[in-house]
Order: structure tokens, then C-alpha cells, then sequence
């Protein structure tokens, strides 16, 4: 009777980083359709997550994207931005779910059952193919707003707070892509402006 419940894997990708939005997604997996090798995306190399995601958008029951831009972020929390760009993954599903599980230790409202899974990205194969989707999403993404943004480094560290990019705040400066309620951003406004 177990398997014939419609379950959601969310999960989310780019808390940490200084730049860019935060990137969910919510997978409906299809039972008689399995996928091979789902794991946490973190414990995937690029390309394989490349290889992963079509197959996932091909296979699922129903998939979709949720996020929540810069702007969000620095007005509500990156805590808050994450679980409302996770409603928004959740509503975007061309199929109801009937019971959602969200990796990490935080459920939004979803608007049916939903459960925290801690660790649940190295368990749970929703959240895991959820985990590749947003991971994907966001990391092409970056690549591109490296072009917009030169001088960055974000096709290599995706906005993460790296020695790089770090150095590069203080040179060139924040940019609209910045999230200003973050602390090292604050301090590169402050040290230009001061």
C-alpha cells in the first residue's frame, strides 16, 4: 500500500553563498520508472549530475523548480527565502503530492503531510533527484552570471564565500547579484565606502 502514496523529495541548493538566488526543487519520483545511481548531488561529480537530470525530468511523475531571488533573500532571511522558494517548488508540481519530504531539519507549509528528513539528500531517492535538479539549475545559472559579471569567478566557486571571491568583493565591489544581508558582503560595502 506504501508505494502507491505520492511522495515529494525537496531540496535546496545555494544557502551559503554571497550571490545569486536559492534554488529548490520538488520530484515526484515514478515507481515503475526507476532511475540509477540517485545520491546526494554534492557526492556526485558534474558531469554525472549533467547525465542525471534529463533522465529525472524524463522519468518523474512531475518535477519543478522553486526559488527565491537576492532581493528576497536580504529581505526576509536566507532561512525564510529557502522555505518559501520550497512552497513554490511544491506548488509548481503538475501532480499533487500526497505527502512531501523536505531534506534538512526545517518543513515549510506545503499545504498537505510533510516531514523533515535530516540527512535526507543521503537516503530519501525524492530528495536526492530533487538535489540534482536544483543543484543543476543553480550551477548554470552561476556559469552564465559569470559572463555577466566577469572577474568574480563564479562558474568556479558558484557564489560560495571562496579566497577568490572574497578578494574580488574587495577590489571590484558588490553588484546587483549580491546578497547585501550577508556579512562579508556588508563588509565589502563598508571597506569601499569608508
Amino acid at each position: 500500500m506504501g508505494e502507491s502514496i505520492l511522495v515529494a523529495g525537496v531540496d535546496e541548493v545555494g544557502r551559503g553563498p554571497l550571490a545569486g538566488p536559492v534554488v529548490t526543487a520538488a520530484v515526484i519520483l515514478d515507481p515503475a520508472n526507476p532511475i540509477e545511481g540517485l545520491m546526494d548531488s554534492k557526492a556526485l561529480s558534474e558531469k554525472r549530475r549533467e547525465e542525471l537530470e534529463p533522465l529525472i525530468k524524463e522519468r518523474a511523475l512531475a518535477w519543478a523548480i522553486g526559488r527565491a531571488e537576492v532581493e528576497e533573500i536580504d529581505q526576509i532571511n536566507i532561512l525564510q527565502a529557502t522555505l518559501v522558494a520550497m512552497q513554490r517548488a511544491v506548488a509548481g508540481l503538475a501532480v499533487r503530492p500526497e505527502r512531501v519530504l523536505v531534506d534538512g531539519n526545517r518543513c515549510p507549509d506545503v499545504g498537505c503531510p510533510a516531514e523533515a528528513v535530516v540527512k535526507g539528500d543521503q537516503s530519501v531517492a525524492q530528495i536526492c533527484a530533487a538535489s540534482i535538479l536544483a543543484k543543476v539549475c543553480r550551477d548554470r545559472e552561476m556559469t552564465e552570471l559569470d559572463a555577466v559579471y566577469p572577474g568574480y569567478g563564479l562558474a568556479r566557486h558558484k557564489g560560495y564565500p571562496t579566497k577568490q571571491h572574497l578578494e574580488a568583493l574587495q577590489q571590484q565591489g558588490v553588484t546587483v547579484i549580491h546578497r547585501r544581508s550577508f556579512g562579508p558582503v556588508q563588509k565589502a560595502i563598508g571597506s569601499r565606502s569608508g
